[in-house]
This record gives structure tokens, C-alpha cells and sequence, in this order.
């Protein structure tokens, strides 16, 4: 059976975690795109585009002491109550796993087909990032300082200067080890 996914070229902060079925030895070939081209991976996802660069595959194994869902915390900044629910199956997944964040996409439009060996655990997001600063309103951020306000710049003179001495200093070294030799 498989499973089917819209992927949107404008997504954000949004993981997708997947278990790989395949015993140890057949994982290198899978995971790795060819030479050719060929990568059975994208292949599994059925995706039109995919950066090797954001495809993670994890060894259960590497984590050591860490759980799959505390590594997902701290390396992706996965939360919400979706995921506290899941955690106890992704903590109980052994083997390999595939952590493809939206990034892998390419910022592509796209529907995945996800077949064997790949099963889709669950889609995560990750925080939102702020929409930004509140403005300072200060009078040394509006420019002045007291009441008087902010100097105006200088003219370009000064900068010309200062180009003058980047090139003659250089130019005065070689022509002093020219005439020494």
C-alpha cells in the first residue's frame, strides 16, 4: 500500500520522517545517488525533485543513549502536541530513517507516491519564526542624540582618500623592491 502527499513549493518548517525497511547491507545503495543519476530513493518518494544535500538518513544505531525524538528536538526543532503523541513510536523505531525537511523539495510543487521500502511515520512542523522586532524608538536610533540630530555624511572626497592610499601604498612597496634589485 502506498501513501500519497501533496508537497507545496512554498512550505516551510515542516519535517517529514520516514522508516526504511531494507536490511543494513542494502541501505548504502538505496540511500546514494548514482553516478548516472539513478537514486532509488527518490525513486520510493516518487519525487520530481529532491536536494541530496537535506536528505537525512539516520542508524538508530548512531544515536547512541538519544532517542529518535529527542534527536529530532534538538537537531530540527520539532515540537507540538502532534508530536508528543508520536513519540512513543518514533522512540520504539529501530533500523534506519529518512528525516526529509521541506528544504528537500527544492521549493517544488510536487505529490509524493511513497513506496516500499520507505513508510511514512509523520509530518512535524517546526516553530514559526517570529515575523520580526518590535522598532526601538529611541532618539539615537531615529538619529539624533540630545536635540541636536545626526551629522551629515561627509562628502566622497574623503573616501577617495582613503582608495588613493590602498592603491599607492601597494604600488610604492613594488616600485622600492623593483629599483632595489
Amino acid at each position: 500500500m502506498s501513501t500519497t502527499m501533496h508537497i507545496k513549493s512554498s512550505e516551510r518548517g515542516v519535517i517529514r520522517v520516514f522508516h526504511i525497511d531494507l536490511p543494513r547491507e542494502a541501505i548504502e545503495r538505496f540511500t546514494t545517488q548514482a553516478g548516472t543519476g539513478e537514486w532509488p530513493l527518490q525513486y520510493a518518494l516518487g519525487a520530481k525533485s529532491l536536494r541530496s544535500a537535506f536528505v537525512e538518513v539516520i542508524d538508530l544505531r548512531d544515536l547512541g543513549e538519544m532517542s529518535l525524538s529527542q534527536y529530532l528536538i534538538n537537531a530540527h526543532d520539532v515540537s507540538g502536541s502532534d508530536f508528543s503523541a508520536m513519540r512513543p513510536r518514533l522512540d520504539a523505531l529501530t533500523g534506519f530513517v529518512l528525516v526529509l525537511p521541506s528544504q528537500a523539495f527544492d521549493q517544488t510543487a510536487q505529490d509524493l507516491t511513497i513506496a516500499t521500502p520507505l513508510r511514512w511515520i509523520g509530518t512535524f512542523n517546526e516553530p514559526k519564526a517570529s515575523m520580526g522586532a518590535a522598532k526601538i524608538q529611541t532618539k539615537s536610533a531615529k538619529g539624533m542624540v540630545g536635540t541636536k540630530s545626526a551629522p551629515a555624511p561627509s562628502s566622497s572626497k574623503g573616501l577617495w582618500v582613503v582608495i588613493g592610499l590602498f592603491v599607492l601604498i601597494p604600488l610604492t612597496i613594488i616600485i622600492a623592491r623593483f629599483l632595489m634589485t
